[in-house]
């Protein structure tokens, strides 16, 4: 945890790595991921708090999922570098360093612990969980977007938004793969951007209201 801390600020930014892969995949691909996501789940996350106060909010929902985040990459993410630094991890090897599959990774990496029966099971089974949660969140807000801002729309509108975000996804995953995919989170998020700015703003405006 100490070393993550330590060396994520100069290894997340270009003046402190010699080559770009990082940068372009972290940065141009994650960033405007997140923020294409953030008015599905700024909207969801302020649903869900409402009669919060600004300090619970703060610690809740910032800052103990990043602990937590931190946590799980630190834990994980070192013992597989451990492994390969040692010459171990040939799961891991084959799949990131042999075959360029960052996916395969994790299954990689739970080939070498114990319990590898038990846990590789529940792994898909966290994602799907993972994917429904986050699809369900996307398709409530839409949902209630489309609805004049109703908290009580048809069910039926909610499934056909459903069904046309997994529809929407897997024409893109066959179209193009993970790479097209990325591309229309990319060519969402930097316009957003502007709009995500404008946002923060406003709000610093509506807490120093608040304050008064």
């Amino acid at each position: 945890m100490v070393q993550y801390i330590t060396l994520l600020p100069a290894l997340s930014n270009p003046f402190g790595r010699e080559d770009t892969s990082f940068f372009h995949g972290w940065t141009t691909v994650y960033w405007p991921w997140w923020i294409a996501w953030s008015p599905f789940v700024g909207m969801f996350i302020a649903r869900i708090s409402k009669g919060r106060t600004v300090r619970e909010f703060v610690l809740c929902a910032l800052i103990a999922p990043t602990l937590v985040c931190a946590l799980w990459m630190s834990t994980f993410g070192g013992a597989a570098i451990d492994m390969l630094n040692a010459g171990g991890a040939e799961g891991v090897k084959a799949a990131v360093i042999d075959a360029y599959k960052p996916e395969g990774a994790l299954f990689g990496f739970l080939k070498e612990i114990p319990f590898y029966s038990i846990v590789a099971p529940l792994a898909p089974v966290l994602i799907v969980i993972f994917f429904v949660t986050s699809s369900d969140s996307g398709s409530l807000v839409i949902d209630t977007i489309t609805a004049g801002g109703k908290m009580d729309a048809p069910v039926v509108q909610r499934v056909f938004w459903c069904t046309l975000e997994g529809l929407v996804a897997i024409a893109l995953l066959l179209g193009g793969g993970l790479n097209a995919l990325q591309g229309a989170a990319v060519s969402t998020g930097i316009p957003f951007t502007l709009v995500v700015l404008a946002m923060c703003y406003t709000v610093y405006c509506a807490l120093l209201t608040e304050e008064r």
